[in-house]
């Protein structure tokens, strides 16, 4: 097997934990948006995928791997006097500024990496703009020769567009590069641009559901240099 080159990572679930990151704004967004109305509140908790009594994302959230689009299709239902463009510009203004946990310590972990001499990339389905914001305030944003969000011009997981978009940026064939992700989208992207696999834990998805689709499967990226070694 050829040495992998090519790093592809996802963000969210990803470089930081999704739970931890997300479901507090999430929590926040949905009573902004209620403006005290419980029943608007209850239904939109439905309709992200997020449960208030525990506030963690269900497995079928469409924030989960989803674009900021999805949250919009599902919400909007329960928001007269919204429009797609107006809730779409206040989520992805709010979530470039929502504080992210990291996974692991990233500084480190990519450091490493890119000594190793390992191009790195982005592939995200929240928006480009909100990924810099993120792995600029994590002090990462440096190592990576390729962002790209839903709204770069290549789609959206599980498409294979920013897959495919990376391996020609950093000129590499793709079966020199890894997607590293925590969904299957990622998942079904990286095998569909004919990369390999690795899937993390730090999202919501299980083992037992990614483990069929991934060559690897590591409770968090800080076991990904043990595995590049040995491959």
């Amino acid at each position: 097997m050829r040495r992998a080159a090519g790093l592809l990572f996802d963000k969210d679930g990803t470089l930081f934990d999704f739970q931890k990151s997300w479901a507090r704004f999430t929590l926040r967004l949905i009573d902004r948006l209620a403006e005290g109305d419980g029943m608007v509140s209850a239904r939109l908790g439905v309709a992200l995928g997020i449960a208030p009594d525990t506030g963690r994302f269900l497995p079928d959230s469409p924030i989960i791997a989803g674009t900021p689009d999805a949250a919009v299709i599902a919400a909007l239902p329960h928001l007269p006097g919204w429009t797609a463009a107006s809730l779409t510009d206040l989520i992805n203004t709010e979530a470039a500024q929502v504080p992210q946990v990291e996974a692991v310590p990233l500084q480190r972990l990519f450091t490493a990496l890119a000594s190793a001499g390992h191009p790195l990339g982005i592939a995200t389905n929240d928006a480009e703009n909100s990924a810099k914001a993120h792995l600029q305030a994590a002090g990462i944003e440096e190592y990576f020769e390729f962002i790209a969000g839903y709204d770069s011009g290549f789609g959206a997981k599980p498409e294979p567009g920013q897959c495919n978009a990376f391996t020609k940026a950093v000129a590499l064939p793709p079966e020199s590069c890894v997607m590293v992700g925590d969904s299957l989208h990622d998942l079904i992207a990286g095998r569909a641009a004919g990369m390999r696999c690795v899937a993390v834990l730090t999202g919501v998805a299980d083992a037992k559901t990614l483990a069929p689709h991934a060559d690897a499967v590591f409770p968090d990226i800080g076991h990904l240099p043990a595995w590049l070694a040995q491959i």
